[in-house]
């Protein structure tokens, strides 16, 4: 049986063995609303990997991997960690070009050695998470503690705030 995952976050889960199971999706319901509504996952457990990076000067980025249940604080945390003065998301483009993953795929496995991984701490205290599989048919469910075996990874307090529930 194929892996619906990217060859490149296959490779690297078996190589540094980390447990995982591998999750076909529907390309159209990739987006995380979406994916949970769809296959019954809860948001509580789902994470994103957004891309963020300098809005002026010499370009630097940073890939941050939060619950959907909470919001980068890109004002705060992540400007100051990644001493600029300006910051935003990355546009599909570029996040394309940085990863070589498409938006609603994006996974923390497969990210290039020089491009940070910046945890939220939030993401370490869940049993399971799921995370984009490298692309938009594809979906990771894990144990978090397996993406501290990643290259260039940081967890870090307070990256993210938790979305207020009305």
């Amino acid at each position: 049986m194929t892996s619906p995952l990217q060859p490149q976050v296959l490779d690297i889960l078996e190589r540094l063995t980390i447990e995982y199971r591998a999750i076909d999706c529907d390309p159209t319901l990739a987006d995380t609303a979406d994916f949970c509504a769809q296959y019954g996952y809860s948001p509580d457990q789902s994470a994103n990997a957004l891309v963020v990076g300098s809005k002026k000067g010499e370009p630097t980025y940073a890939c941050c991997l939060v619950l959907a249940t909470c919001r980068l604080d890109v004002n705060k945390t992540v400007r100051k960690k990644l001493g600029v003065k300006k910051l935003s998301f990355a546009n599909p483009e570029i996040t394309k070009e940085l990863t070589g993953m498409e938006l609603g795929g994006v996974t923390p496995i497969a990210l290039p050695a020089t491009l940070p991984l910046w945890i939220d701490s939030r993401v370490m205290d869940c049993e399971q998470i799921i995370i984009g599989g490298g692309n938009r048919s594809s979906k990771i469910l894990m144990p978090p503690a397996g993406l501290l075996k990643l290259a260039n990874v940081e967890v870090v307090e307070n990256l993210a705030n938790p979305v207020p529930t009305e």
